[in-house]
């Protein structure tokens, strides 16, 4: 047995070994799932900024906001 084919052996075994990768299964097309991130972020940013708005900036509430 030459080393080599120890090696492969040890390949072979690890990628059985490894899972296998699913990809995406949400069933949308590129850009059905662009324009769902796109609506996300609108969404995300328009909390944000209502949050700004509305005083309840989390940002300056740590332990040390008042020193």
């Amino acid at each position: 047995m030459t080393r080599g084919d120890q090696r492969e052996r040890d390949r072979q075994r690890a990628q059985a070994r490894r899972p296998v990768a699913k990809g995406r299964d949400d069933g949308l097309t590129p850009e059905q799932r662009r324009e769902r991130d796109a609506k996300a972020l609108q969404e995300k940013a328009a909390r944000k900024a209502a949050q700004a708005a509305g005083g309840g900036d989390a940002k300056g509430a740590g332990k040390n906001a008042g020193k």
